[in-house]
């Protein structure tokens, strides 16, 4: 899967520019009604059972240990029955028909019929296919790979910008777990970096406050962060380091479409994501959630 001389930077910022297409099916209102009409109510329960659909009757180990740094308790509490209610073949129809909804709200219809469109489907269709020649020690990614493609252009672009999330996502956890990191540490490294408030990424994975302090507290001992949760330069270089092996085994798509390909993805991505931002479809009030909420 070598992809030598493929600049590593071109390849993440070009799966991130599509990134609001894909993730949008997380926080657009359209999904919890598909989902309740499935079997599945609340929030927290569609969302773990809508994405690991793709691995069958998962049980809600299997999704702890694949979803990787959400708590325990909320996994569990969440799972709990759903596959009473529910099957995983009615929750991947219900997560395809709310990505159907929302993308054609916020795609107009000229756009939906467009060259353009079909032209960065394709150009994702093609990265995707290149990532399903390599799904070794990538579990979440080979359950998706092994579903149907979808016929309708932005349902294609769509499922093949899951395909390279999960290959990606599945990816960053090996590299996190050869450093030593569990799901908290890696969250707590997360915000180390500034990207993301500490706040929003302890409150979304379900992790009291407590239990935050602790792991700071933990990989302030190891060295890596200080006692605020700010990186010392040991745990800057372990977050660079731990970031560049994930984009080295996520490279093979990127460089399969190269340069130009990757540059026709960014430049429609960033429209798409403009419109995706614009139709509400990526709306999260983080008041919503218990300071638990399990």
């Amino acid at each position: 899967m070598a992809s030598t001389g493929f600049d590593a930077g071109v390849a993440r910022r070009t799966f991130r520019s599509l990134e609001a297409v894909h993730g949008m099916i997380y926080f657009t209102p359209d999904a919890p009604p598909e989902y309740a009409a499935a079997g599945i109510s609340g929030n927290r329960a569609g969302y773990f059972a809508s994405r690991s659909a793709a691995l069958g009757a998962a049980t809600s180990d299997l999704v702890f240990a694949t979803f990787f740094n959400f708590h325990p308790t909320l996994v569990h509490a969440s799972m709990r029955d759903v596959w009473s209610n529910t099957t995983p073949t009615a929750m991947l129809d219900a997560r395809l028909r709310a990505v159907d909804v929302s993308l054609r709200r916020a795609f107009d219809d000229d756009l939906l019929a467009s060259s353009e469109l079909a032209d960065v489907a394709e150009l994702a269709r093609r990265a995707a296919l290149v990532a399903c020649e390599h799904p070794e020690g990538r579990p979440l990614f080979a359950a998706h790979a092994g579903l149907s493609w979808p016929d309708d252009v932005h349902l294609v672009l769509w499922h093949a910008q899951t395909l390279l999330r999960e290959f990606r996502g599945d990816g960053h956890i090996g590299a996190l777990v050869a450093e030593g990191l569990g799901g908290l540490d890696a969250l707590i490294a997360h915000a180390a970096t500034g990207e993301v408030p500490a706040e929003a990424l302890r409150l979304t994975r379900a992790w009291s406050a407590e239990e935050w302090s602790t792991g700071i507290e933990s990989l302030r001992e190891r060295g890596l962060v200080d006692g605020d949760g700010s990186f010392t330069d040991a745990g800057r270089a372990q977050r660079e380091g731990i970031e560049a092996t994930t984009d080295r085994v996520s490279l093979a798509p990127y460089a399969a479409i190269g340069a130009d390909g990757c540059a026709s993805v960014r430049k429609m991505g960033r429209r798409l994501t403009e419109l995706v931002l614009a139709a509400g479809l990526l709306i999260f009030d983080l008041d919503r959630l218990d300071d638990r909420e399990r």
